[in-house]
């Protein structure tokens, strides 16, 4: 870690410019760079301090054209940290003109004058606390996220990171998901609202988090076979609870065991969720407990009883 890290006045970090070198610094930022032990330096804004941030904005900019061009087209930011990683990797090899050390051979030299890094992480996660509306969902930075539905009109504390953000009940989370990108995205969760389904299965042929699920592959054609089939031999209204108890099988068991055992109960003919339980507990190696009895035991086996005296009776009268 550097002694000191020179910033061009970023929001996250400068709640106000002053006069000269003066900044009110957010409590946040300051939390962050008195846990890892460095000094925060601040360009001077406007054509002033155009100097000192030269050769910065001038990195970022080949990096850029080097690596980012054309624009990655990435379905997350973990996706997108990779490639930046990747290109990381691809500078440290690079050689700088005039110079006979690579990037990354400069840098080792460089690793003994900076500070040790903390043991522990920095949680650069914003904390919040949000109220969960109607549909049982928060609404985080103009974008909304799902919760289970036990938590609707509530306030719940809520986590924002970069690219994740989470439900807390006290030191519980209870929902976590992507960051969405975009005002006014939705990111809905189907195992949210099962409890609810249960009661009311109409419903979940237009819920949005079906629509949801189908997106991301977490409802399957599996999924969709074995719900046309229970609907088709046992009504709407059955056949839907048989689909809500197979989703809440999701929460004990990974996506690959229960989609393993919704084609083997189709397979075998059945719409018994109870079957697919069993055929996903299969496909994971789990066998049924069986109870040894201890050879100890058996100076107290007794002879099974006769009822053959009983007969007896019969003649009575």
């Amino acid at each position: 870690m550097p002694r000191r890290i020179r910033y061009d006045n970023l929001k996250p970090a400068v709640v106000r410019v002053m006069k000269g070198r003066g900044r009110i610094e957010t409590e946040r930022f300051i939390a962050m760079r008195s846990h890892y032990g460095f000094e925060s330096f601040f360009c001077l804004p406007g054509v002033k301090g155009a100097h000192e941030k030269g050769d910065v904005e001038g990195e970022v900019g080949r990096f850029r054209r080097r690596h980012m061009v054309p624009v990655p087209d990435v379905s997350s930011m973990a996706e997108l940290n990779e490639l930046v990683a990747a290109g990381d990797e691809r500078d440290d090899r690079r050689h700088i003109e005039g110079r006979r050390l690579s990037v990354a051979k400069h840098f080792s030299a460089e690793q003994a004058l900076l500070s040790s890094l903390p043991d522990e992480p920095f949680d650069v996660a914003l904390a919040l606390n949000c109220r969960v509306d109607t549909k049982s969902r928060i609404c985080v930075r103009q974008c909304v996220y799902s919760v289970p539905v036990r938590y609707a009109g509530r306030r719940i504390d809520v986590l924002l990171g970069a690219d994740h953000v989470s439900a807390l009940d006290s030191s519980t989370v209870v929902a976590r998901h992507q960051r969405a990108q975009g005002k006014g995205a939705e990111v809905l969760d189907l195992d949210h609202y099962l409890e609810v389904l249960s009661l009311e299965p109409g419903a979940l042929a237009g819920v949005s988090a079906l629509v949801a699920a189908r997106r991301s592959g977490a409802f399957s054609s599996a999924h969709q076979r074995f719900w046309d089939l229970a609907r088709r031999a046992h009504g709407d209204g059955a056949g839907t609870r048989a689909m809500i108890a197979v989703l809440l099988l999701h929460r004990a068991m990974p996506n690959d065991a229960v989609v393993s055992g919704l084609e083997r109960a189709i397979e075998v003919g059945s719409l018994d969720p109870d079957v697919v339980a069993v055929e996903a507990r299969r496909s994971l190696g789990r066998t049924e407990p069986v109870a040894v009895i201890s050879e100890s035991l058996a100076a107290f086996d007794r002879p099974a009883p006769t009822l053959s005296g009983y007969d007896g009776l019969l003649d009575v009268g």
